[in-house]
């Protein structure tokens, strides 16, 4: 059943693959290949005599039930979605805040996925859910079969916990849809031929109200075919009511509209630049460099300003972070007085809180000592200053905290157990320089007495994509598997990733895409010099984009 291609290129007429069978991932020849595939591959590691004691252990830690319960806070309740052996689609289930910080918070099932896809007939797969603001006594629930792209969605009574008789109800497709209010949806979705964009994502936005068939729902904006995608968003913001259009002419480009009255409005900015809100502040996260009234921001650069008055035409930004060649910013996030921003400096976390008062910004390190990769995030920026943060890296555990912006300290809420023996390993950072010149950092995980003769094992990791940033981050499997017998670990920051920002990114696109290769071969060289592995015993390893890469 295996594919078996022509002997030489000649053979094949342009457009041809002689593994376009494979597209049909549900057939028979198609499963029947992937289980011969499988079959070789057990074959080939299960020779080794310690493998069958590996693969239970790695059984053990894959199945293990010892994970974060990680929440979002929509009204009174914190919502988690949770899967294990005995929930094997999942529960989405939910807590009050005060129950969710103890020790073994006592959950309430909100809807058991196995129960309703046995009910149902169907392999319904959880694809997430859109709250109605303010009231968050309804959300529109997002189901796929068996995990694909398009969805079905389906009105929810979070009160009663059940689906809303003759509530919104739309059929499978890429649908993008959000609440306008109570009775009215924007709505993205497969409304018939040429509704869709090239990409296959919507082209057309429309409004669909209650009760309303989808033939009768009303046109609010259309894009282009060749477009990506258009969708709406509904922002609730420290009690401001947005309403955008976002118009994705590419992958990483957009145009954004507001609505005013009757009317759409454009919002002047960069095509890619991202656009997002806080409270009556207009925020804007450049890519490229960016020149306003004889002033250049650089691309990286997180600019701020009054919505109201950038939208008369008032250009007076205020500069919330400033990249630099070795700094970028990662993400924002809001509580009720701040806006926390996630940075890095040399692929190490920094965390900030930024206040807005009487017209002015001004910005203090969240925390004194914040060790490994650390991220913030508001819990309710509409309710409180809360926030929770979590911290871990190759070698210790995800920690999860709770703390307060303003107030000193924090409380160490949940934590994973080690899961292999980090003793006597360390973490180092070094830099190789790519074949045009530019550093190139990596970390390196491995025995703190390592023996410098090109003999270690060393499985190199990769990706250099979508402005994806690699950071220190606990991987059980690798610990367990590659860590404790002696293995050297190292991940490489690339150019195509997201390791110092926009222009780390941009570097190696298009044209430039050597760039990455050239890099992650640079890494592979360097530790070949300094005589941590040799060839014959590295190896290299990346998934999707870093497949790759491989």
């Amino acid at each position: 059943m295996s594919p078996t291609p022509p002997t030489s290129a000649t053979q094949i007429s342009a457009g041809d693959d002689p593994y376009l069978w494979l597209e049909d991932i549900t057939s028979e020849r198609s499963l029947a290949w992937v289980r011969e595939q499988n079959a070789a591959t057990r074959r080939e590691l299960g020779s080794s005599d310690d493998f069958e004691a590996l693969r239970q252990r790695l059984l053990a830690i894959f199945d293990s039930k010892e994970r974060i319960p990680f929440v979002n806070k929509r009204g009174a309740y914190c919502y988690n979605f949770w899967r294990d052996g005995t929930n094997a689609r999942g529960l989405w289930r939910r807590t009050t805040l005060a129950e969710y910080k103890k020790t073994d918070p006592a959950w309430e099932t909100v809807l058991d996925l196995d129960k309703l896809s046995a009910a149902e007939g169907e392999n319904w797969v959880w694809k997430g859910s859109d709250f109605l603001r303010p009231s968050y006594d309804r959300t529109l629930i997002f189901l796929s079969r068996g995990g694909g792209d398009a969805v079905v969605v389906r009105e929810f009574d979070l009160e009663t916990k059940s689906f809303v008789p003759g509530g919104f109800f739309l059929s499978e497709a890429k649908t993008s849809v959000t609440w306008r209010n109570r009775d009215a949806l924007y709505l993205g979705t497969d409304f018939g031929p040429g509704s869709l964009t090239d990409s296959g994502y919507p082209r057309i936005v429309k409004e669909l109200r209650r009760y309303a068939s989808l033939s009768e729902a009303s046109a609010v904006f259309e894009g282009e075919t060749e477009d990506v995608s258009v969708s709406a968003a509904v922002v609730h913001d420290h009690g401001r009511l947005y309403e955008f259009i976002r118009h994705r002419k590419t992958f990483f480009t957009n145009q954004v509209y507001i609505r005013r009255g009757d009317e759409w409005v454009k919002i002047d900015k960069p095509d890619d630049a991202s656009l997002d809100t806080f409270g009556d502040q207009l925020l804007l996260r450049l890519r490229s460099d960016w020149t306003v009234d004889e002033k250049t921001y650089p691309g990286g650069a997180l600019l701020a300003a009054d919505f109201d008055a950038y939208l008369k035409g008032d250009r007076g930004l205020t500069v919330l972070f400033e990249p630099s060649e070795r700094k970028c910013l990662v993400d924002t996030s809001a509580t009720k007085n701040c806006l926390i921003t996630n940075e890095l400096e040399h692929v190490r976390s920094k965390l900030y809180l930024l206040r807005h008062e009487a017209g002015q910004w001004t910005r203090e390190p969240l925390d004194d000592a914040v060790l490994g990769s650390a991220h913030a995030w508001g819990i309710d920026p509409d309710d409180s200053d809360d926030y929770f943060l979590t911290v871990t890296d190759f070698l210790t555990p995800p920690v999860l905290y709770f703390g307060t912006a303003g107030q000193a300290g924090r409380e160490k809420l949940k934590s994973l157990p080690a899961f292999f023996t980090a003793e006597g390993l360390e973490i180092t950072q070094h830099e190789a320089i790519s074949k045009d010149g530019t550093p190139i950092p990596y970390f390196q995980v491995s025995r703190e007495n390592l023996q410098f003769d090109g003999r270690n094992p060393l499985l190199l990791y990769g990706y250099g994509g979508f402005e994806v940033s690699l950071l220190p981050n606990y991987i059980p499997a690798v610990g367990a598997a590659w860590l404790e017998r002696g293995g050297v670990y190292v991940v490489a920051n690339i150019r195509g990733g997201g390791g110092f920002g926009p222009s780390w990114h941009y570097a190696a696109r298009k044209e430039n895409r050597q760039r990455a290769y050239d890099d992650f071969i640079a890494v592979a060289e360097d530790l070949i010099a300094r005589k941590v592995t040799s060839p014959k015993h590295l190896g290299i390893q990346g998934g999707s984009k870093g497949g790759l890469l491989m």
